[in-house]
């Protein structure tokens, strides 16, 4: 079986969706090929998709936009829909987090790829809804399975089985395990920190535009 992890962020580095995919491959076995790849542009040649096409396991993860999936994503999975893979034996897996604390609130997100898979003719196995993804970025030096990662590790075991026994089951919505107003008062530090960075002020985090 080949395995194909796939960071869908628009952004290049220092993801929430690349410690998402270097956790999993912890957990995956070591014994199947695993190949790592990036869209973060609205534009796939058609060398990128036929090389994708090669691999029957597609696990997608990427950032909630807007309660749907990034728009350079839906892109590039159009032009997979044109290109037409004649193999359609292929399982495609997802884990889509988001700054919302409630993994549920990705559940809409997941529903979108779902679709998306049934229209090409591909074959939906399951999706991972984390709350509080955002914080995984700054989380690089804790262990998977431990403190607020404790829900992720669990639920990537879960999908790591279910990937390797190639079969589908229900969506999975997860929460960072760390409280609610922890959460809220560290996002607020953050966004202070990066209006500052980028020359504003802090009141101006109040503005209507």
């Amino acid at each position: 079986m080949k395995i194909a992890l796939i960071n869908a962020s628009p952004k290049k580095v220092e993801s929430a969706s690349s410690t998402i995919l270097n956790d999993l491959k912890s957990v995956l076995p070591s014994e199947y090929s695993i190949e790592d790849f990036s869209i973060h542009s609205p534009y796939m040649t058609e060398e990128e998709i036929k090389e994708l096409s090669d691999y029957s396991v597609w696990v997608f993860a990427f950032p909630l936009y807007v309660d749907g999936i990034p728009s350079h994503l839906l892109s590039c999975l159009c032009q997979i829909e044109q290109y037409g893979i004649k193999d359609k034996d292929i399982r495609v897996y997802s884990i889509v987090n988001s700054g919302f604390y409630e993994g549920k609130q990705n559940s809409n997100a997941l529903e979108i790829l779902k679709n998306w898979c049934d229209k090409v003719g591909f074959t939906w196995g399951m999706g991972i809804g984390f709350g509080g993804g955002g914080a995984l970025a700054s989380m690089k030096g804790v262990p998977l399975g431990k403190g607020p990662k404790a829900a992720f590790g669990k639920s990537c075991t879960e999908l790591s089985n279910v990937v390797v026994a190639q079969k589908s089951k229900e969506n999975v919505y997860i929460t960072i395990g760390f409280p609610r107003i922890l959460y809220k008062m560290a996002a607020e530090i953050g966004w202070k920190q990066m209006i500052k960075a980028n020359g504003g002020k802090k009141k101006d985090l109040d503005r209507r535009v």
